[in-house]
């Protein structure tokens, strides 16, 4: 006969038993770690796009159909690493990675757990290949190569008088960052045809950039233009400010930033980009396998304006450009 004392014990006991395995994964429903490596509002619409998708195709945290883990790295390197570690210790079916610097250390970490990448560029461009040019070979995903900067860059001659001789554009670019760094090789070479000087300034990280872009707002530019990397998403709030304050427009490539305060851009909607992602991320789980697989391109780019940011400059920006507002 069992002691009436050992009773509430085991009711204690089987009552934690129960919470725990109510708690526990359940092997059936697939998982997705979602890696961000920094807040930011334009970058969050790729999350938003990615989670829809899924949704769509029967996946969703909210109907027991998908378990997510999502992680922010809030801009430290070193607890994105630990992220990605603790995603891999979870043994997760599949990783998104958001942006390129939650890529970059996703494929760092694991060779074998699918990573879908959003609001990154090509392999080529991150550095990413190994040295007989392969990609990683768990990496999918959208991606996106330079191109389009050009379209972006080439409309500022079109809208803007030089006040001097030519036209005079200032630009950052993230050093340490490969593909801002290629971003700025192109379109230095971009403003040389086109007769426009490119006055450049590096930067290594967020802090900078209020006083780099002073230094580029001091050298007279007619226009501003914000390369699309990490370091610009993060303090483009501090960017907008400065050159409203001084009267300098500022265009990019970007859709999302011209909806932060940017006169005009051509580039990826970032919803869409992590939508198509998602789609992607939810063909794997119901093939069971990425056989077959690889990373895309980006499918849909928009000409886009704030007219608000228009009017302050006086600007007319083409028909074909679409506005935000």
């Amino acid at each position: 006969m069992q002691n009436w004392k050992t009773i509430p014990q085991l009711l204690v006991l089987s009552l934690l038993t129960m919470l725990v395995a109510c708690g526990a994964p359940q092997s059936d429903v697939p998982s997705l770690g979602f890696v961000d490596a920094f807040e930011d509002n334009t970058i969050e619409k790729a999350k938003i796009g990615f989670l829809a998708a899924m949704k769509d195709a029967g996946y969703a945290e909210e109907d027991e159909t998908l378990q997510l883990i999502y992680r922010n790295a809030q801009g430290d390197i070193p607890t994105l690493t630990q992220i990605v570690k603790y995603m891999i210790s979870q043994d997760v079916d599949l990783m998104a990675t958001s942006p390129s610097l939650s890529t970059i250390a996703a494929i760092q970490n694991t060779s074998s757990i699918p990573i879908f990448m959003i609001v990154a560029p090509t392999p080529a461009l991150m550095n990413v290949q190994d040295e007989a040019g392969k990609d990683p070979p768990n990496l999918y995903g959208i991606a996106e190569n330079l191109s389009y900067i050009d379209t972006s860059f080439s409309i500022i001659p079109k809208l803007i008088e030089p006040k001097g001789d030519r036209l005079r554009i200032g630009l950052l670019y993230n050093q340490s960052e490969p593909q801002s760094v290629d971003a700025f090789e192109r379109l230095e070479g971009l403003a040389n045809a086109m007769n426009v000087e490119l006055v450049a300034r590096p930067v290594n990280a967020t802090a900078d950039v209020p006083l780099v872009t002073g230094a580029l707002l001091n050298a007279g530019i007619d226009a501003f233009f914000a390369n699309p990397d990490n370091t610009i998403f993060g303090s483009f709030e501090n960017i907008i400010k400065a050159c409203n304050e001084a009267e300098v427009p500022v265009f990019t490539s970007e859709a999302g930033l011209v909806d932060r305060g940017a006169v005009a851009a051509y580039g990826a909607d970032l919803y869409q980009w992590g939508y198509q992602a998602g789609q992607q991320a939810a063909k794997f789980l119901k093939a069971g396998s990425a056989e077959g697989m690889s990373w895309e391109m980006v499918k849909v780019r928009k000409k886009v304006y704030n007219p608000t940011s228009a009017e302050r400059f006086g600007i007319e920006v083409p028909a074909e450009y679409e506005s935000i507002k």
